[in-house]
């Protein structure tokens, strides 16, 4: 499950216990909830910090309970149906009136890897964690939102090629190298405290949140038109 706290303009969604946080049904639609409640609250200033608790940050759809379905073909049922519960996540996320930091605090592979790449920010640990999409090793196709998110977020193609074609399984600094994230950290500690400050800092400047969105929205056209987010009309006014 998830909780959200909120901390001055500081808005904390975390992952909480000690699993793997996979991304079953039931903590999709307790996330969006998270996420639309945030938005409801937002205010000029607000960040939205997103981590979690133990070895995991997430280690993507809950494969399991799809597999309990009892046969490959509803297994596959339960599958999409995960693909298309999330997916408003991501809209949510791209489309959220603040900056986003995500701090990865354990391992986050396919949508897990998905979820910190649709904020604005990355920080993950050096010492601890791993980035991993591992469609192309489990034999599964790459949704169309997924790949919308890489090649909206990570420009080099190589690095692409290595996460999606290579199966890469990415460490803190080589995160860094690759341009996958901003920063890594050598302890929980120390990550949470630049993850505080910077959404600190972030908040600081009092930016318009629709403003905000919209020049977020404008960067990644692709993205959104796959995601079903229309073009933004808001106006600033002067």
């Amino acid at each position: 499950m998830c909780t959200l706290e909120k901390r001055g303009s500081l808005f904390i969604l975390t992952f909480i216990g000690d699993g793997e946080h996979r991304l079953s049904p039931t903590l999709i639609d307790s996330v969006l909830s998270a996420l639309c409640e945030v938005k409801s609250k937002a205010t000029r200033g607000s960040v939205l910090i997103t981590t979690s608790q133990g070895k995991f940050f997430s280690n993507g759809f809950d494969l399991a309970w799809a597999k309990a379905a009892g046969s490959s073909s509803k297994a596959m049922e339960r599958l999409h149906h995960m693909v298309v519960s999330f997916k408003p996540v991501v809209a949510e996320l791209i489309s959220l009136p603040m900056p986003t930091v995500a701090a990865i605090q354990g391992h986050a592979a396919a949508a897990g890897f998905l979820l910190a790449l649709s904020h604005d920010y990355i920080l993950m640990r050096s010492d601890k964690g791993v980035l991993y999409m591992s469609e192309v090793d489990l034999g599964l196709r790459l949704p169309d939102y997924f790949a919308a998110v890489f090649r909206a977020k990570l420009h080099a193609i190589s690095a692409r090629r290595d996460v999606l074609l290579g199966g890469a399984k990415v460490k803190g600094e080589q995160a860094v190298r690759m341009g996958i994230v901003d920063a890594a950290y050598d302890s929980e500690g120390s990550l949470a405290e630049a993850a505080t400050r910077l959404g600190e800092e972030l908040a600081s400047r009092k930016w318009n949140g629709d403003v905000y969105k919209e020049i977020r929205t404008s960067l990644y056209p692709d993205l959104c038109g796959v995601l079903g987010l229309g073009e933004g009309k808001f106006l600033a006014k002067l």
